[in-house]
């Protein structure tokens, strides 16, 4: 019998690459299905390319699909490439891409001039990627359950899209950060206003609660972009606006996963009858060695060079995580929330 699972991905811009290679090696795995995705920002774009190819060829055409996405975003499918790559640490990309002309260009302006600005010359880079997704496939009932996280502007809630409501707007709501893109502006089913979204993150990265729905498995993998520990004080503007990000993204997923573990306790000492509240098992792949080399520019700036390199350490983690782990998946959890929240 196969392992269901649902995926959790974080979002992260160009560090989504690393998603990329988990989810190239988790779709090779026969014995592994996937039944629900969760994701925001780079990771609602990986989760929808991977919705359309399962729905339209299963994991190969899913493969396809990201392998097309990542094309767009900048990578090279190319061995020779990757082996002449070798040599280059992700420390040392990250260096000559913070120091490059066009990123503190880029940078400083984007610290300077809101993205309104621009008025009618401004431009969504990642609209003609996003824009030619399959939305037949990617809000169709068939495959994975897909969730797209995103923050309204105005109340500060998340939003969650699912089924029908998933479209280029909401992608795109859900990868807008707000001192880079405008706002994207969605009318709401409820009131019928058109509301204002900035990036998911700030609210869900991802959200963890639609995957709890008792027709999806116990078993949900996260898949972690934001090192939740850097040892290195940031001193520069850039560092400490970068780790102001990853701590605020951060902290509602952790926030899900601490009520996560109260419940589970709750259950385990019989104060809280079985069968009151779903019993969820949390698993993490991550990569916070390599994080930890990057950086605020190699986030903004899809370099070949690196996408390739977190593409190979997203599929090596993977491959870790089912030689170490597979066995938990239906039967515990794998990350000891104990040590993490103490």
């Amino acid at each position: 019998m196969k392992k269901r699972i649902n995926l959790a991905l974080q979002g992260g811009g160009a560090h989504g690459a690393y998603t990329w290679g988990v989810l190239d090696r988790l779709l090779e795995e026969p014995e592994v299905e996937i039944a629900g995705i969760s994701g925001t920002s780079a990771g609602a774009l990986n989760g929808a390319a991977l919705k359309a190819g399962m729905v339209r060829g299963g994991p190969e055409a899913a493969r396809e699909n990201l392998d097309w996405l990542w094309s767009r975003m900048g990578a090279i499918n190319d061995r020779a490439f990757e082996q002449w790559m070798e040599g280059v640490s992700p420390r040392g990309i990250a260096r000559a891409v913070r120091m490059s002309p066009f990123y503190m260009f880029g940078e400083t302006v984007a610290r300077i001039v809101s993205p309104y600005a621009f008025g009618p010359f401004y431009t969504n880079p990642l609209r003609p990627i996003v824009d030619v997704f399959d939305y037949d496939k990617v809000c169709s009932d068939a495959g994975p359950r897909l969730y797209i996280c995103a923050t309204n502007v105005r109340s500060g809630k998340i939003r969650i899209f699912s089924g029908e409501e998933i479209s280029t707007d909401a992608i795109l709501a859900s990868a807008c950060l707000p001192s880079i893109f405008k706002a994207v502006e969605i009318e709401s089913p409820e009131t019928g206003e058109v509301e204002a979204y900035w990036d998911g993150g700030y609210t869900g990265n991802p959200a963890l609660f639609p995957l709890f729905d008792r027709e999806l498995p116990q078993d949900i993998v996260v898949i972690n972009i934001n090192p939740l520990v850097r040892d290195a004080v940031p001193v520069t503007p850039q560092q400490i606006q970068n780790r102001i990000n990853e701590i605020s993204f951060n902290t509602s997923l952790l926030r899900e996963m601490r009520a996560i573990a109260f419940v589970q306790r709750l259950l385990d000492d019989g104060t809280m009858p079985q069968g009151r509240m779903q019993r969820v098992y949390l698993h993490m792949i991550a990569d916070d060695v390599l994080m930890n080399m990057l950086s605020e520019a190699t986030k903004l700036v899809p370099t070949p060079p690196l996408l390739a390199q977190l593409k190979a350490a997203g599929r090596s983690s993977a491959e870790a995580f089912l030689e170490s782990h597979f066995d938990d998946i239906g039967a515990r959890s794998s990350v000891d929330m104990v040590e993490m929240f103490s």
